[in-house]
C-alpha cells in the first residue's frame, strides 16, 4: 500500500520518496540503492554539524534548533542525533512509526554489520517524544561516534500518537525508563548518582512549568 501524506511541510515535500510513499529524510543511508531508515548516513551527519543542516530535510537551519528526543534524553540533555527545523520535527513525531506509535518496536532484522549508535541506547519505545527547541548545542565524541549536548530550551512539547501528550502519559514514560539511568549512574560512581538526582530535579521543574500535574490528564 502506498502512503500518501497531505499538507506536507514545504521542506519535507521536496524530499524523494521510497516505494511506499514515505519521504526519505536527509539522515537515511542508501544501501543497495534502497533507503534504510534505521541506518545513519555518516557523511550527512558531518555535513549537518559543519554546515548547520537540518537532520531531516537537509536544508539550512536558522536560529532555533529542534531536537526530537525521549524523556530520558530530556533528563540528561544528551541526544544521539543533531537537530532539525521545528516543522520537520513535527512531521517526524506524526509520521515516523517508532515515534508516532507507542507500541512500535525497532526493527533489527537484516541490520547491516557495524550499524550502531554512540553512547548507551535504550531499546524500549518511550511512548512519548519531546520536541526540544533551543538556540545552541555542542557535540562531543563518545567512542567512535558523536553525541550532542543540548542547551537550555526556548520551548518544549511532548507528543504521543501524533498529538500532544498529557502529563500522565509523560510521567508514565519517565517512570518506565528512569531505572535505566539510575542503574548506569550507580555503575559509574557516587558523583554520577548525585549528578543524576540534580538532573531529575531540573527536569521535574521544567516539566511542571510546561505541563503542570493534572493538565490534560
Amino acid at each position: 500500500m502506498t502512503v500518501r501524506f497531505e499538507n506536507l511541510p514545504p521542506r519535507i515535500a521536496k524530499l524523494p520518496v521510497d516505494e511506499r510513499g514515505y519521504p526519505i529524510p536527509y539522515f537515511v543511508e542508501i544501501i543497495d540503492d534502497k533507503p534504510d531508515f534505521r541506518v545513519m548516513n555518516q557523511r550527512h551527519l558531518i555535513a549537518a554539524i559543519k554546515f548547520s543542516r537540518c537532520w531531516i530535510c537537509g536544508e539550512q537551519l536558522g536560529r532555533y534548533k529542534a531536537f526530537t528526543i525521549g524523556p530520558m534524553c530530556c533528563i540528561n540533555r544528551i541526544s544521539a542525533e543533531p537537530p532539525s527545523h521545528y516543522e520537520c520535527a513535527r512531521f517526524a513525531v506524526s509520521a515516523c512509526p517508532f515515534l508516532s506509535q507507542p507500541m512500535a518496536k525497532r526493527n533489527k532484522r537484516g541490520m547491516p554489520d557495524g550499524s550502531w549508535a554512540p553512547g548507551i541506547m535504550l531499546e524500549r519505545n518511550p511512548e512519548v517524544t519531546c520536541i526540544w527547541v533551543t538556540r545552541d548545542y555542542t557535540w562531543f565524541r563518545e567512542g567512535d561516534g558523536l553525541l550532542f549536548r543540548i542547551d537550555e530550551p526556548d520551548r518544549i512539547s511532548f507528543w504521543r500518537d501524533g498529538r500532544l501528550a498529557t502529563r500522565a502519559e509523560v510521567d508514565r514514560s519517565v517512570n518506565g525508563g528512569i531505572h535505566h539511568l539510575d542503574g548506569l549512574a550507580i555503575q559509574q560512581s557516587g558523583k554520577a548518582v548525585r549528578q543524576l538526582e540534580e538532573y531529575k530535579a531540573r527536569f521535574r521543574r521544567l516539566l511542571e512549568d510546561v505541563l503542570p500535574v493534572g493538565e490534560g490528564s
